[in-house]
């Protein structure tokens, strides 16, 4: 009988497997924007995009939002919370179509109490059911100590946007090893940025990634949805 470790281990590379369908290969979350306007086109350029991504976007909103949960936080007013500070239409709509589809594979491979009222709220329009409030709430009814679940969301979220990027700029497979290589670093540091941050930094995202993600839906030529 496998230990609790190896149990939440297991269960949490398959949340965090780019397998899942959850959608995420459909989406960019802005970078497409700068592809657009020329200012993300190879290895480096999408780097420097991915870091600021990791500690801006990932860290003040999704990354925030599961610390705060896991300090018994209120589901429904982080879900409210979430859905006020993302300002950007399209990535409201990314991250409740991604959580709605793991609110459903979680509720069949992974069920709980805590999941099952979260998936009744979203079900009777009282919460959206965003994304990292979703993985969240797994997370913690299998156990997950917060610093791993923090670390297994933000990089997969890194995986996801790389393999996109791989697709779309286009680069090649090495290369998109040697960008999640680098960005690890980012994650353990938004990780630990993570758990200093207060109430009031909850959602202190840099306008140039909200513009850049308000600017997408108007794009001539799109291959994502955000």
């Amino acid at each position: 009988m496998p230990n609790t470790a190896t149990s939440y281990q297991l269960a949490l590379q398959q949340l965090t497997d780019s397998a899942l369908p959850t959608g995420a290969f459909a989406h960019s979350l802005g970078f497409e924007t700068y592809i657009e306007r020329g200012l993300v086109h190879d290895e480096a350029s999408f780097g420097v995009w991915l870091s600021a991504f990791v500690g801006q976007q990932l860290t003040y909103s999704d990354g925030l939002a599961i610390r705060f949960f896991y300090d018994d936080g209120s589901v429904a007013e982080l879900d409210a919370l979430l859905t006020a500070q993302l300002l950007p239409r399209q990535l409201r709509e990314a991250s409740t179509k991604m959580g709605t589809r793991l609110l459903e594979i979680g509720s069949e491979v992974f069920p709980s109490p805590e999941l099952a009222d979260y998936r009744a709220l979203v079900g009777a329009g009282r919460a959206a059911g965003h994304q990292p409030l979703a993985f969240a709430v797994v997370a913690r009814s299998l156990g997950v100590p917060l610093a791993e679940a923090l670390a297994a969301y933000l990089f997969a979220a890194v995986t996801s946007l790389t393999q996109n990027a791989v697709r779309a700029i286009p680069l090649g497979q090495n290369a998109g090893q040697r960008l999640l290589r680098k960005a690890a670093d980012d994650v353990a540091a938004a990780v630990e940025r993570i758990g200093r941050l207060a109430q009031d930094d909850f959602g202190a995202v840099s306008p140039g990634l909200e513009i850049s993600q308000m600017r997408h839906e108007r794009q001539r030529a799109r291959m994502f949805m955000s």
